[in-house]
């Protein structure tokens, strides 16, 4: 199964330290070995900047870090099968300001396929380089965006926008189901524009979120809790604060786990809802 983790911060200078915290609690790796296409989205300014490591790469949680401040990041690791583009095919998808992930499998997606392109739009189907069921995920969210009218709106509610990815969760899970597959999707979906971030759990793979509260402390940029207050970025790493999504937590203490069917969305201020249906 695949691996994701998503990032929120109220302080894009200090994500590589957001990450070194994490060390030890989240891993990069699943269950089906290591992965061969890793890749990561963030944002520079008003940028939004992919990242594609090489294969096999021995990655850590601060090496995600971009070498630019990013107010959000998304992270995708998996073990595309042989034949399969990894160029074409390696996650965050992007399209404009959105970048998105999805973490299981579409059982029968190859029946379905065609009649879920029928439901894209012509602009959003031109997008779809890539095999993968992932993708014609992506455009399916990406449709019921564009309808709101809003897609590109940086006021955009964190609840409208989890709304519309869990409904995007549901109709692929009812799709193949309705084809006849004789297992439940998992269809755990993560989404970001770098202003707010909604991730949905749909079937049996967990899902958790955690927040990051200020701290006295920071291995990274040398703070301890004696450091004064005048020492650059010491009052920064106090205020600071994120929400974190991962699928593969090793020590589940301070992690919440989404109940299925459930979806979080989390608001630029870093307020977190949990959305049912």
């Amino acid at each position: 199964m695949s691996v994701a983790l998503a990032v929120l911060t109220s302080d894009p200078n200090l994500v590589r330290c957001e990450l070194h915290r994490l060390e030890g609690q989240v891993s990069l790796q699943g269950e089906e070995g290591r992965s061969n296409a890793v890749g990561i989205g963030a944002y520079a300014q008003d940028d939004v900047l992919l990242r594609r490591f090489p294969r096999d790469a021995d990655l850590s949680l601060e090496s995600l870090a971009p070498p630019h401040e990013t107010e959000a990041l998304l992270f995708h690791g998996r073990r595309l099968p042989v034949g399969l583009s990894l160029e074409e095919n390696t996650q965050p998808f992007r399209s404009r300001r959105w970048l998105f992930a999805h973490q299981g499998s579409l059982q029968d997606f190859a029946r379905i396929r065609a009649g879920l392109l029928d439901e894209v739009p012509d602009f959003l189907k031109r997008q779809i380089r890539g095999e993968t069921d992932s993708e014609v995920a992506f455009a399916l969210f990406l449709k019921r965006l564009w309808e709101t009218g809003h897609a590109d709106d940086p006021r955009l509610e964190a609840e409208a926008v989890g709304r519309l990815l869990a409904d995007t969760a549901r109709y692929l899970s009812k799709a193949s189901a309705s084809a006849g597959a004789a297992r439940t999707s998992t269809v755990n979906l993560l989404a970001t524009n770098g202003f707010v971030l909604v991730a949905t759990r749909l079937g049996g793979q967990p899902l958790y979120y955690t927040r990051l509260e200020g701290t006295d402390r920071c291995e990274v940029c040398g703070i301890t809790p004696t450091s004064p207050e005048s020492q650059p970025g010491v009052v920064a790493h106090r205020r600071r604060r994120s929400v974190v999504v991962a699928t593969h937590v090793k020590r589940p203490a301070g992690w919440v786990e989404l109940a299925e069917g459930t979806t979080l969305a989390v608001e630029p201020d870093l307020r977190v809802r949990h959305l049912t249906a």
